[in-house]
């Protein structure tokens, strides 16, 4: 399973645009060093929009969802840095997923990404999760230009903190796909072709929001151990 734990983090938003460069600052010289300190935490990625919208994609890799709930990750949010309580103001659009990995198949992480979020149909739940999950997901990584494809699911509602409420609310994610690649023009032939928004919807699955991304950043919790 190329992911490194059976939970996730799903994060995605745009910054207001001039704070977009202090933004990765922050995001690159403390705030995931902070994250991938916490423990449960396995590997945080950065990702910018080449196609769509919002400008970012952020994706934490867990040992497990109860990490997501842990008192170690808790008191981070609710004691934000003075640099964090800075940069939160300048959230917009927020969508933040507690994630269980439903499927994963492939080998390591493609530097660029397709990124589906989607909501199934009431009572198409089973029969949208098995197509994806045994029918779709397992051929896409043999694909030339593809590395791996992953099915994530909502599995906790996050609890409002000192972080959000700087912020504002954020928005849930109920289910989304990522797959990966090391070919831009292979993961973009897969969002108009077999894995599009309207393949989704045919298949069960309603308000499809389709995005490209480009990975520009990742640390692990072994990077983190080494510093140390």
């Amino acid at each position: 399973m190329p992911f490194q734990g059976q939970a996730a983090m799903l994060l995605t938003f745009d910054i207001v645009e001039e704070a977009i460069i202090e933004h990765d600052d922050w995001h690159t010289h403390e705030h995931l060093p902070e994250r991938l300190s916490i423990p449960g935490f396995l590997r945080g990625t950065r990702w910018v929009a080449t196609s769509g919208a919002p400008r970012y994609l952020v994706l934490y890799e867990v040992e497990h969802l109860e990490t997501l709930a842990s008192p170690a990750y808790l008191e981070r949010l609710n004691k934000p840095s003075p640099w964090t309580q800075k940069m939160m103001p300048n959230y917009r659009g927020m969508t933040r997923g507690l994630c269980s990995v439903v499927s994963s198949h492939g080998h390591g992480m493609g530097h660029f990404g397709l990124l589906l979020r989607f909501k199934p149909v009431p009572g198409k739940e089973a029969s949208l999760g098995s197509w994806l999950s045994h029918v779709v997901l397992p051929m896409l990584p043999a694909q030339r230009g593809l590395s791996s494809a992953h099915l994530l699911r909502s599995g906790l509602t996050p609890e409002m903190t000192a972080e959000q409420r700087i912020r504002g609310a954020d928005a849930g994610v109920d289910g989304a796909l990522l797959v990966t690649g090391y070919e831009q023009s292979a993961v973009a032939e897969l969002a108009q072709a077999g894995f599009s928004a309207a393949e989704l919807e045919r298949q069960g699955a309603v308000e499809v929001v389709s995005a490209s991304y480009e990975a520009v950043h990742s640390l692990t919790h072994v990077d983190m151990q080494m510093r140390a």
